[in-house]
């Protein structure tokens, strides 16, 4: 299976019940590869909860959701150890953190300590419940929301460790005219809608992870990469700049975005697309910073001052 044909069939599958939104599907697609997570903003309404179903099936996955409120307890994500009085033990109870894809809604409304209930897994794809860890069977991926246009009241920020954890963030927009004109007509008629059909299984999205990684990457692209997670470090508005993990994410998205064009090779357009979407959230602004720009606007910044190789130089 190509990367690339990989990614058209799921989208045509996706595309029976999610109108639009075809980039944010393919990045959440480049992020299910390689079993990184999604922090997608997006307003109520525009299907979130759709497409991450519909991503679960398309792969033959699991599926569950979490919404978030304050009350929500750690045991509530991870699962707990429950008397049986019938058996007269204690039995395990994982919780629907165990799964393929989770969909975590609306993530800032939870508190600290249950947002941190999700480090664990997010990073070593297992969780441990009263000293008992259970593992995670891949593919896991955790698909996380917040409102853009909440107040602040009731909600909690995501601390640095979290955000650092998410493979990349996505704004999911409202869909065009025509798109929404489509919508429309196609909830005009009190019919069943149509429901993604499972085309592929979990072990291709094995397969198509170690296919992604050897995609070849010049030394020039590298040095490329490397020259911008730099600057994010020594830019004057940005406090903490892009970390290890964060290198190490947006190589991967570079290698699956130039598979899914069906190429064998990483280009420095390939790294100029992906780097706002892997390393904004990473980056931590001054207070001067944060109160003229936004992140992506220092991203951006930050891509001006890195020279750009030159194309013909990134070929193997």
């Amino acid at each position: 299976m190509e990367t690339h044909q990989f990614v058209k069939d799921v989208k045509a599958e996706i595309g029976k019940v999610i109108i639009g939104n075809e980039d944010t599907v393919e990045w959440i697609l480049n992020a299910l590869i390689n079993e990184g997570h999604v922090l997608l903003e997006s307003v109520p309404g525009t299907g979130k909860t759709t497409l991450a179903k519909s991503i679960a099936r398309t792969i033959d996955g699991d599926f569950n959701r979490i919404q978030f409120t304050p009350d929500v307890l750690p045991s509530d994500v991870t699962g707990i150890h429950f008397f049986n009085p019938k058996e007269q033990q204690f039995e395990l109870r994982v919780g629907p953190v165990v799964t393929n894809v989770l969909l975590a809604d609306e993530i800032n409304r939870a508190t600290p300590r249950t947002q941190s209930s999700l480090l664990e897994v997010m990073e070593e794809k297992q969780v441990t419940i009263d000293r008992e860890t259970v593992k995670i069977e891949p593919p896991f991926i955790v698909l996380a929301t917040q409102n853009p246009i909440e107040s602040q009241q009731g909600t909690f920020d995501l601390p640095e460790a979290q955000l650092d954890r998410f493979f990349m963030k996505l704004k999911m927009p409202y869909p065009k005219i025509e798109e929404e004109r489509q919508i429309m007509q196609a909830h005009r008629m009190d019919t069943e809608r149509p429901i993604p059909n499972p085309i592929f299984t979990k072990e291709v999205l094995k397969e198509l992870s170690e296919k992604v990684r050897q995609v070849h990457i010049s030394e020039a692209v590298e040095n490329y990469i490397l020259d911008i997670v730099r600057t994010t470090r020594e830019h004057p508005y940005i406090e903490v700049g892009a970390s290890p993990r964060g290198t190490i994410a947006l190589m991967k998205s570079v290698q699956t975005e130039a598979a899914m064009r069906n190429r064998s090779y990483v280009t420095p357009s390939d790294v100029k697309k992906m780097a706002p979407l892997v390393l904004s959230h990473r980056m931590v602004l001054t207070l001067e910073g944060a109160t003229k720009h936004n992140q992506k606007e220092i991203m951006g910044e930050v891509l001006q001052q890195v020279n750009v190789p030159v194309e013909h130089s990134v070929e193997r």
